[in-house]
């Protein structure tokens, strides 16, 4: 079986410095800062790194605003994104009036600045727009493999050979659909499916193997002529203990997994790399 692989040291230390600033801002740090938010299907997250590139705040509230990857609920996603602005000023101590942000691979261009629109509503200017999968690849820094951005609604994958973006491309099918699956079978809510697969997703393996195996399927049609390039997980839809080898030995290809994944893509989107 092919095993998971285990990340460098600099890019796990920049994710434990980052889920440390979760709701808690960094004792010290260095102007400018630059602020990323990945809306994201089930989780809005808000990111902050300071002039050295360090993340220094993290912030996350629930979501159900966007829908793979579009934005379904203009005005929900725009009172979170707003009530992350506000916590992260009272944290900081200071006005938040910039951010990027991101969008899925396989969204349209109008669908897309939708995301824009989103940051606007919520008084931000929107400093930059840019697909998920290239954010992700800003904070892992991989010159040749593949990017796998698993969010709520869809799996993203970008092919990186040379350091150059050489396919880009998505497909439906993300954490939600595992939520579905779990929901169904535990005869529980969504919501409750998403809780229980976020604390226990390892006791659930058995039953949500079908929906990761699918999602590793669509990594396959994504990567077609690139099957030997190791894949970098990235998103919070396959944060769970045991996900990372399903895709190892169904797809017969090295897959490195990071802890606290779902902060790679607001990282890359706030322009951190590892």
């Amino acid at each position: 079986m092919t095993p998971a692989l285990r990340p460098s040291m600099p890019v796990r230390e920049a994710l434990r410095r980052a889920a440390a600033c979760l709701s808690q801002p960094a004792a010290e740090y260095t102007e400018p800062l630059s602020c990323g938010i990945d809306l994201g299907t089930a989780t809005c997250v808000l990111a902050v790194i300071d002039g050295r590139g360090v993340p220094i705040y993290v912030d996350q509230l629930p979501s159900r605003a966007l829908r793979d990857g579009v934005v379904v609920d203009f005005h929900g996603a725009a009172a979170t994104v707003a009530r992350l602005k506000a916590s992260a000023e009272e944290a900081l101590g200071r006005r938040i009036d910039e951010a990027a942000t991101a969008y899925p691979p396989g969204v349209g261009a109008a669908e897309s600045r939708a995301t824009r629109f989103v940051l606007e509503q919520a008084g931000l200017s929107c400093t930059e727009l840019v697909d998920e999968v290239t954010a992700a690849n800003r904070f892992l820094g991989i010159d040749d493999g593949v990017i796998v951005d698993v969010g709520g609604g869809s799996t993203g994958v970008g092919v990186y050979s040379g350091g150059q973006l050489v396919k880009l491309g998505d497909r439906p099918g993300g954490g939600h659909h595992l939520d579905l699956i779990l929901a169904g079978t535990l005869k529980v809510t969504i919501e409750d499916a998403e809780r229980l697969k976020r604390e226990n997703g390892e006791e659930y393996l058995r039953v949500l193997r079908p929906g990761i195996e699918r999602i590793a399927t669509s990594i396959s049609i994504l990567t077609d002529g690139h099957s030997a390039s190791p894949l970098h997980l990235a998103g919070g839809a396959l944060m769970i203990p045991g996900a990372a080898e399903i895709i190892a030995s169904y797809l017969e290809r090295p897959v490195l997994a990071y802890e606290h994944a779902l902060l790679i893509t607001p990282l890359g989107i706030a322009g951190r790399r590892a």
